[in-house]
């Protein structure tokens, strides 16, 4: 590239940012289809954050919105912890339960207001947004007993099968960040936490909510070059989960670690990868634990793409595609997830959307 068709590129992808951060930087989790953690479920919905996720935004009020879709499965261990959080079984898992969990989102509706303030905040930008998620998860599980599970006697069966399906709405998810830039480095912290307002019953195996009340806090780091269009962003947070007063069951300390690294083809068009790792750092406890300490984890990688759409000299949008592939789970589904997002956003202040640039340049 020449020094014009660069300066004109770092213009373009100045607006792709601006468009997409809403996207980007949406920290707050919302699904809860038997994704250790309480049934193998945790606050923080791996994948959340990626690409960019760390990088100023425009000033004022934004909206995005998110469909996402999940398959996943696992074995005996959590769907024993599955059925013992519905109250169909109240013994200790000693590993003789032979039984499969499946669950799915058909899909889920994230909508995410937010708003980023003007006036900076200890030298930074300050962004604050809500989560509202909707929409239907189903869970199944094929549950077979085999032996005496450290009871003593005569070994017994038990089997049950279970398919059960919610529809409404989730927890509500508040967030607060803020954010720094220092050239092509940009660095972000947050703090969120979730509202119990999503359905759940601990009766049931899935729920649009988790039962308790938690805490997640970190921060983010984005190299971004507009000249060249490259950037990578990775994002680590950590979860401290309350007690579920209902199960008498309290979810360990969880760590998160979410990244993404992509490519500007042209002032519009991004591409690139994404991933994850999730990891509990503490034991399960509580009354209500019948699966021991039940540490979880999990990782993810997949493709993205991006694609800004210009509105108007004052707004633009943003779609992004990315799904990710699971792998190196333990007490905790595994399967595949996509998601779809849209986001309007205000334009970089002072500079025009790409589609009013002389020549569509």
């Amino acid at each position: 590239m020449n020094e014009a068709t660069l300066s004109r590129f770092a213009l373009g992808t100045r607006h792709v940012i601006y468009a997409s951060l809403l996207a980007a930087s949406m920290i707050a989790p919302f699904a809860r289809s038997g994704l250790a953690d309480e049934g193998g479920v945790s606050f923080w919905v791996p994948g959340f954050v990626g690409s960019l996720a760390a990088t100023p935004q425009a000033p004022g009020f934004a909206f995005a919105n998110i469909l996402y879709y999940s398959q996943v499965s696992a074995g005996g261990n959590v769907a024993f912890a599955k059925q013992v959080s519905s109250g169909n079984i109240n013994v200790n898992f000693n590993g003789n339960f032979n039984a499969n969990v499946h669950g799915s989102a058909q899909p889920l509706y994230l909508a995410i207001p937010g708003y980023t303030f003007a006036t900076p905040v200890l030298g930074g930008q300050a962004n604050v947004i809500l989560g509202i998620p909707y929409g239907r998860l189903q869970s199944s599980a094929d549950a077979t007993i085999m032996g005496n599970l450290g009871l003593g006697g005569s070994g017994f069966t038990i089997g049950r099968s279970l398919t059960e399906a919610v529809t409404g709405i989730g927890d509500i998810v508040p967030q607060a960040s803020l954010r720094w830039n220092f050239g092509v480095n940009n660095f972000m912290t947050y703090l969120t936490g979730n509202l119990t307002t999503g359905r759940y019953d601990p009766t049931r195996i899935a729920n649009l909510g988790i039962g308790h009340n938690a805490i997640d806090a970190g921060g983010g780091y984005t190299y971004f070059d507009a000249k060249t269009g490259r950037e990578f962003s990775a994002t680590l947070g950590f979860t401290y989960n309350f007690a579920n007063d209902q199960t008498q069951y309290q979810n360990g300390v969880d760590m998160h670690l979410d990244w993404g690294a992509s490519q500007f083809l042209t002032k519009q068009w991004q591409i690139g990868i994404v991933g994850y790792w999730y990891n509990q750092l503490s034991c399960d406890s509580g009354a209500g634990d019948r699966v021991g300490c039940f540490k979880s984890r999990v990782a993810g990688i997949g493709p993205q793409i991006g694609y800004v759409i210009p509105i108007s000299k004052d707004w633009q949008g943003y779609v992004n595609v990315k799904g990710y592939g699971e792998f190196a789970a333990q007490n905790r589904p595994d399967g595949w997830n996509v998601w779809l997002t849209f986001a309007i956003s205000p334009a970089a202040p002072g500079e025009r959307p790409p589609s009013s640039e002389t020549g569509g340049r």
